[in-house]
């Protein structure tokens, strides 16, 4: 075998690990973005801050640090109305 086929199959290899490692970065990407997009839906923040995850590194730190010392919006307690009694006319 000469240079130049050993080059070209090389190459090819490297591409297609190239390919398939982003492939696999692409899946696990979407699944931590849809992952908490519910997280943040049930607790009851805007489910696009599940984008954050977007963020290279940190996005998903940031999630984690927003859902566990972060006041969850659906524990509130409810307001309640004003007590105005209407007046009959």
């Amino acid at each position: 075998m000469d240079n130049d086929s050993s080059n070209a199959i090389a190459s090819a290899m490297a591409g297609g690990f190239l390919l398939t490692f982003l492939v696999i970065g692409l899946a696990v990407t979407v699944l931590f973005v849809w992952l908490f997009w519910r997280v943040f839906a049930k607790a009851g923040y805007n489910p696009a801050l599940g984008l954050l995850c977007l963020i290279p590194s940190v996005g998903w730190i940031v999630c984690m640090i927003i859902l566990a010392f972060g006041t969850w919006p659906n524990e509130r307690p409810p307001v309640m109305a004003s007590a105005v009694t209407p007046t009959p006319v």
